[in-house]
């Protein structure tokens, strides 16, 4: 099973920036069912934005054109440039390979 390493999580202003990053122990090389997913307290684990088949990306209608993923195949890495962040966007942000979960960072938006 594929371990996956996000970090990049931290405590940021309303309107701040982060960027995940999410590193995964072999190749992503050709899977496109990665992606960013969060969970805030209370809620349901929902999607962020991912890739999907042929390289295309999805996003969550709530932060298109403020947020945007990203990978380098060569790194065995994704990321999740985050900008003009809100406070209810709050959430252990997750990232995903096939059949597989990272640990979770812990992002918090202050207002």
């Amino acid at each position: 099973q594929v371990q996956l390493v996000e970090s990049g999580g931290g405590l940021v202003q309303a309107g701040g920036s982060l960027r995940l990053s999410c590193a995964a122990s072999r190749s992503i090389f050709g899977i496109n069912a990665m992606g960013w997913y969060r969970q805030a307290p209370g809620k349901q684990r929902e999607l962020v934005a991912t890739f999907t088949t042929g390289g295309s990306t999805v996003y969550a209608n709530s932060v298109k054109g403020r947020f945007t993923i990203s990978r380098d195949n060569a790194k065995n890495t994704i990321y999740l440039q985050m900008t003009g962040l809100k406070p209810e966007e709050t959430a252990v942000y997750y990232c995903t390979y096939p059949d597989s979960w990272g640990q979770g960072t812990q992002v918090t938006v202050s207002s």
